[in-house]
């Protein structure tokens, strides 16, 4: 892509230079982006192995997806805001350096206890970077522009849940599973680097406010309001919760219930992330052509029929992996219909809360990312009934939100 291929409206800086949206903008952008499915696709193939390097349960190591992302939601909870006030340069610096030293401390953990605290503030840290860069993007692009770079953020992210679980077996398959996480220490460090040397300070001091916090949840109270926003939301909710039973139950059910290699799981793992950017890409083409309802609809019909493949392994067939790969394909590739069209309608019933709708949508699913790994813990370890009736739910679930809840407009349809 040529340096001329993506550009925006510039912007002026305190010392008058011009600041556009560069093919290495972008590229740094992406980098902070990307670390927080690094951090967990590229550990999930290393399930068993931490399970015994550590002396810890199943369910514990499970548990390390909870922390991570309740403190991904953290970070981006606070993370805007924060740079709001301040500018956007320095608060990405302190989150980078915040996720290289978690990440440094997860690669030397020595008990499962240490590892949980870790991974939390690994994850505060790369929520806190990806909600400034995104913010940068958002500071220095503007209309279709801003549209463009965004539609290449999201193309270019998406590349991450692939490659990640294949690097992991990779590393597994000639090393030990703690040089994924010293692997994302050194791209932390590139992260770092990139912060400091490409992103520029994009917030000019006139332009930065005090409202902080409190200014977001006034703002929320307003968003939370608004019955289709929050039937939206829920929406994508209920198909997170199944989306990540998967990710906490699927390596153990491959690699240990029907003795899979590794690397045999993450390239399954990475065919199933391929089907779901194919099914987002195949959305964003269908946007003007089909009522949008009626693409989610399409992606929750999908889910809901590899929830019932998979909840018949699981009752009469002992989870054979037969059952459970096309189960796991169906339902990532129905939420590449489902999360993207859901996150656009949810935006659009609140435009002048644009930032506030983001941040609350991104808080809510890295909430539901959050709470399926301790339940899916609960029905015990390499249990398949757990995940199964997990996927049923949330597809049963996420139907209900769009069809009940965000009711359709007089004439719009479904």
């Amino acid at each position: 892509m040529g340096a001329t291929a993506i550009t925006a409206r510039p912007f002026m800086s305190n010392a008058g230079h011009a600041k556009t949206v560069t093919p290495l903008l972008i590229a740094a952008v992406v980098l902070l982006g990307a670390v927080g499915p690094l951090a967990t696709d590229m550990y999930v193939p290393a399930f068993p192995h931490v399970t015994a390097d550590l002396g810890a349960s199943i369910g514990s190591v499970q548990l390390t997806l909870t922390t991570f992302f309740l403190g991904m939601g953290l970070g981006q909870l606070i993370g805007g805001p924060v740079s709001d006030q301040i500018g956007r340069k320095r608060p990405l610096l302190v989150g980078t350096v915040v996720t290289l030293v978690a990440s440094v401390i997860c690669a030397m953990a020595p008990t499962i206890a240490i590892m949980l605290v870790a991974r939390f503030f690994q994850g505060l840290g790369a929520g806190w970077a990806m909600v400034i860069g995104r913010a940068v993007i958002v500071d220095l692009a503007h209309g279709s522009q801003l549209v463009r770079v965004m539609n290449v953020l999201m193309g270019v992210g998406a590349l991450a849940p692939m490659i990640a679980p294949l690097i992991g077996a990779f590393i597994l398959r000639f090393s030990v599973w703690r040089n994924a996480f010293w692997l994302i220490a050194v791209l932390t460090i590139v992260m770092f680097l990139a912060a400091l040397l490409v992103i520029p300070e994009s917030l000019p001091p006139a332009k930065r406010h005090g409202g902080g916090l409190q200014a977001f949840v006034r703002n929320s109270r307003v968003v939370l309001a608004n019955r289709r926003f929050v039937g939206y939301m829920l929406t994508n909710a209920a198909t997170g919760v199944a989306l990540f039973a998967y990710v906490a139950s699927s390596p153990i059910l491959i690699q240990v219930r029907n003795g899979l290699s590794p690397m045999t799981y993450s390239v399954d793992f990475a065919a199933n992330a391929g089907g779901m950017m194919i099914m987002t890409l195949l959305a964003a083409r269908l946007a003007t052509r089909v009522n949008t309802r009626k693409v989610m609809f399409t992606g929750q019909s999908m889910a809901l029929v590899g929830s019932l493949i998979m909840m018949t392994g699981a009752v009469w067939f002992n989870a054979h992996w037969t059952f459970l790969l096309p189960s796991f394909f169906l339902l990532m590739a129905g939420q590449g219909l489902i999360g993207p069209n859901g996150g656009a309608l949810a935006s659009a019933e609140v435009p002048q809360y644009a930032g506030t709708a983001s941040a609350v949508l991104g808080l809510t699913m890295s909430l539901s990312f959050s709470i399926s790994p301790p339940i899916v813990a609960l029905f015990g370890e390499g249990s398949a009934f757990g995940p199964a009736l997990m996927f049923l739910l949330g597809a049963l679930a996420s139907m209900f939100f769009l069809l009940v809840v965000a009711r359709a407009k007089a004439g719009a349809g479904l």
